[in-house]
């Protein structure tokens, strides 16, 4: 794509169809539902743990820790293994060559059982990269609900050995029933993405074909695939180590904030990028550059319909977020503070983030994963280097802003990057339409929000009970809002989830 057009072909009359945008639209909610469970079930993880360790050292040491193996799971396991494999089983699928796609699956499976790097590192990675592998054949057969809830088993799993083990270590070596909990979790997660498997009559052979050009092709695309991932990655081990310079407490808080920013992002742009992933990859494969035009253009807006709001609820709402979420037990006020400023400069961070995960996956679906690999690196220094400058005089605040800074960079390079592919044309007058009519309903949204929490909160108190309340019913006021407002203003991503809803309810 350095040289290229996305411009192509009229597709072989051969391909199967891709799947109606009904259907991508029902994938996605799908998605959408059990990854929100997921998220959920991983924040009331996050809060048991909080209850336990707060922003103590003893946390923010985990944090820190476990930043090393989540790091090396992302460079070769999940993420970047599927962006990868994807592509290229796709790409067999679509020219009808079953047989050879499955032969390739069952020997990347077995390469990376007995690669032995993945086990000298930590055996979680191990089997998150098995994981991977098995979660990319489901997808790309359109398969997502058993690889979306899987996670949230995971999240469940973990939080009911922290609660058990908990008391059967002591002092400093309570952190370890947090480590053994991961390590079970993982394990339950795997054999749950295995079973699914059944749906689609994927029969794992004993095949090891070392001279598979496939097999080659998915190797190497893995290595600039990886390289971006973990350099992505790589912002959020910035954010801890150089937040153990700004306070002890600062690498747990941040952690802290990450989890409930992540629950906008996991719920709605990760599904979006994911199941649109294997249908960007057919086309890619038929070279429709329209079609990918078109899908691209719709995820995008659809990314930034729900997750505009959804930053401005998180800036005009952090602190009685935090409060609710994480003040009880040992975890008090200051660590509510610390939290919260990491969670509004989070927001910020938020929908270019989401755009960022689609982006990206459009460059892995067209294979030209060097392109983000590139741009990811650039990321990295306008993070570092905004980090850097901002730590001492803003503190978690100002790691959070470098954040923030390098994913608005790395958004618009992207985009300028795949303009340039697609011959200037990115559907970029409608989304930039589109996107100030739902930065319009935003604004008002907020200062609903924003209004209907102080009232209830001056009248009802800080109990939790009344902290319920006064934060459900002004994220509820305001999300109502919000939805008639999108609607009157004519949005078709809008329209297009309340169709799928009121399909969904005149059929049950």
């Amino acid at each position: 794509m350095e040289t290229e057009t996305l411009e192509a072909d009229e597709p072989p009359a051969s391909s199967p169809p891709n799947p109606p945008r009904r259907r991508i639209a029902l994938n996605t909610a799908i998605f959408a539902i059990a990854t929100g469970l997921s998220r959920v079930a991983g924040l009331g993880r996050e809060i048991v743990q909080a209850a336990y360790f707060a922003t103590s050292p003893a946390a923010s040491a985990f944090t820190l820790a476990s930043q090393v193996p989540n790091l090396f799971s992302n460079l070769f396991s999940q993420a970047a293994l599927s962006a990868a494999f994807v592509p290229v089983f796709t790409e067999l699928l679509q020219a009808g060559r079953k047989r050879e796609a499955f032969r390739v699956a069952a020997t990347l499976f077995w390469v990376i059982l007995i690669a032995g790097l993945s086990r000298v590192l930590f055996p979680v990675v191990l089997l998150l990269s098995l994981t991977g592998l098995l979660v990319g054949i489901l997808q790309s057969y359109d398969e997502f609900t058993i690889p979306a809830i899987a996670p949230a088993v995971w999240n469940l799993v973990i939080l009911v050995l922290l609660v058990v083990l908990h008391s059967r270590f002591h002092g400093n070596h309570k952190i370890y029933a947090y480590a053994v909990a991961w390590l079970v979790a993982t394990i339950v997660q795997l054999l749950m993405v295995a079973s699914a498997l059944r749906r689609i009559d994927f029969r794992l052979s004993l095949n090891i074909d070392w001279h598979d050009e496939r097999v080659h092709q998915v190797l190497i695309l893995f290595i600039p695939v990886t390289i971006s991932i973990g350099i992505i990655n790589l912002d959020i081990f910035i954010n801890a180590g150089f937040g153990s310079l700004v306070s002890s407490h600062a690498p747990a808080a941040i952690n802290n904030a990450f989890r409930i920013y992540m629950l906008p992002q996991g719920i709605f742009s990760v599904a979006v990028a994911t199941v649109l992933f294997p249908t960007l990859s057919r086309l890619a494969a038929r070279r429709e550059a329209g079609g990918m035009r078109r899908a691209l253009g719709n995820g995008m807006r659809q990314i930034l319909l729900l997750l505009i709001p959804s930053a401005a609820l998180m800036l005009v709402l952090a602190t009685p977020t935090v409060r609710l979420v994480y003040q009880h037990g040992t975890f008090g006020a200051q660590s509510t503070h610390l939290v919260a400023v990491a969670l509004f400069w989070f927001a910020v961070s938020l929908p270019f983030a989401g755009l960022n995960l689609l982006l990206t996956r459009t460059f892995f679906a067209l294979q030209r994963p060097w392109i983000p690999t590139k741009l990811a690196a650039m990321n990295l220094v306008v993070d570092a280097i905004v980090s850097i400058a901002l730590y001492k005089p803003l503190g978690i605040a100002g790691l959070v802003i470098g954040t923030a800074a390098a994913n608005a960079v790395m958004t618009g390079l992207q985009l300028y990057r795949l303009r340039i592919g697609f011959n200037g044309r990115l559907e970029g007058a409608q989304t930039l339409m589109i996107t100030a009519r739902i930065t319009a309903a935003t604004v008002v949204m907020a200062a609903l929000a924003r209004g209907v929490w102080v009232l209830l909160n001056g009248l009802l108190g800080q109990s939790v009970p009344a902290q319920i309340v006064s934060v459900g019913v002004a994220v509820s006021v305001a999300v109502l809002f919000y939805g008639k407002a999108v609607l009157t203003m004519r949005v078709p991503e809008a329209h297009q989830i309340q169709s799928l809803v009121l399909q969904r309810l005149r059929r049950a």
